[in-house]
């Protein structure tokens, strides 16, 4: 007993003489390391712009609405909700019989104008002959001028009658085009190929037509490529170009999908003083999967550099003591600092590449492979923490080798 207490004794002396003022310091003592460090390797890095969208048909937000031009009683629907229809195929017929019989109508007024002009025709013919005749007498002196000038008239009049009969053969055949454009509209067909989305009548219901067309369906253009609209700040646009890959996720399903940016708006929206801008991005969907009005989670990548030299992008941010610096003239610009030989920092300009916030690419950096930028000094908080600095959950990790800008995911 007396034996342990003498060696708790010692312990005691020992600790005590340890913490006093010649202890050991911060970062291993006065001369030891007191600086953090960043290895610099090579990755592959990703920066990616970050948005939120809503998947929607081509070209239509909401979709084509297919309206009735013409009034009348609906006599059927060939399709329903979410029926896969194709460019011209019938979709719905309004009772004919009105205008099958203004069809008719016109069509008869049309013939008989077309018989009128034939028989103006042969007035003319025969009033050109009588002309001839009496020309022939007059030269004769064997006919009075008078039956001339009657022969002259009766010419033109017949002319004018033919004129007026034509003309009148021509709004027939405008009235019977527009009776058969009348009659063709009662039966209604697609425009495009696609797939139902709404239907906005039933069957035996009578639809008015005014000014402009009464919907009747709401066709979304062939999902089998979709597109997902997005609103990006005026911060993040500047990045973004035609052509680049895009991923996302929906909610609805545990997979990412794949698109590429189609179109960038110059519509620009403020809401609370933010300016955002609409990105189009184009995305195949052969399965059908993505609906229209699906919440699509995007993360277009601007920008890659694969096999990279890296350093963590605090190394930027750190600015050492006076006393801490080599002697001489700090260069101007973007640089590192490392520890030189003799134990003081030594600046490195250096040409910043692709960044993703966390790390960022060293262009002709391969000098600098292997070694380690100082990111900031030593503290008594950073000193009780494990040397693994993963462990902190608000310290930037390492992204890993292979890896593609997408939208992180989802929780299982």
């Amino acid at each position: 007993m007396r034996r342990i207490q003498f060696v708790l004794a010692v312990v005691g002396m020992a600790l005590a003489s340890g913490c006093g003022e010649g202890g050991p310091k911060l970062g291993g003592g006065p001369k030891g390391p007191k600086y953090r460090f960043a290895p610099i390797t090579r990755t592959d890095l990703v920066r990616t712009v970050e948005a939120t969208g809503t998947v929607q048909p081509r070209n239509t937000p909401s979709g084509i609405p297919v309206g009735a031009q013409v009034n009348g009683k609906v006599l059927k629907l060939f399709v329903d909700y979410n029926s896969t229809v194709t460019n011209g195929q019938v979709v719905a017929l309004i009772d004919p019989l009105v205008y099958e019989a203004t069809y008719r109508n016109a069509v008869g007024q049309l013939h008989g104008n077309q018989a009128k002009v034939r028989q103006c025709e042969a007035t003319l013919t025969l009033a050109e002959k009588t002309l001839v005749r009496k020309r022939a007498l007059f030269a004769k002196e064997m006919c009075p001028e008078a039956d001339l000038d009657a022969a002259v008239e009766a010419r033109d009049s017949a002319r004018a009658s033919l004129d007026s009969a034509k003309a009148s053969v021509e709004q027939s055949e405008a009235s019977v085009s527009k009776a058969k454009a009348d009659l063709d509209y009662c039966t209604i067909r697609s425009p495009v190929n696609g797939v139902v989305l709404a239907r906005k009548v039933e069957e035996g219901e009578t639809v008015v037509s005014s000014m402009n067309a009464v919907p009747v369906l709401t066709i979304a253009e062939d999902l089998k490529t979709v597109w997902v609209e997005a609103t990006v700040p005026e911060a993040d646009v500047g990045n973004i170009k035609v052509g680049q890959s895009v991923t996302f996720t929906a909610d609805a399903y545990r997979r990412r999908f794949k698109g590429t940016v189609r179109q960038i708006r110059l519509a620009a929206t403020t809401t609370n003083n933010v300016v955002t801008y609409p990105i189009i991005i184009e995305a195949e969907n052969p399965d059908e999967m993505l609906f229209p009005g699906m919440t699509a989670t995007l993360s277009i990548e601007t920008a890659r550099a694969e096999d990279a030299v890296a350093v963590s992008a605090a190394a930027f941010r750190f600015r050492p003591k006076e006393e801490d610096r080599a002697p001489g003239e700090v260069p101007r610009g973007r640089k590192i600092w490392l520890v030189g030989a003799d134990g003081m920092l030594v600046p490195h300009l250096v040409k910043e590449g692709v960044s993703d916030d966390s790390f960022t690419e060293l262009v002709d950096g391969a000098a600098f492979e292997g070694k380690e930028a100082v990111v900031g000094y030593q503290t008594p908080t950073t000193l009780a923490q494990p040397s693994d600095a993963a462990n902190n959950p608000f310290m930037p990790k390492r992204p890993k080798r292979g890896t593609a800008g997408t939208a992180p995911e989802p929780k299982k």
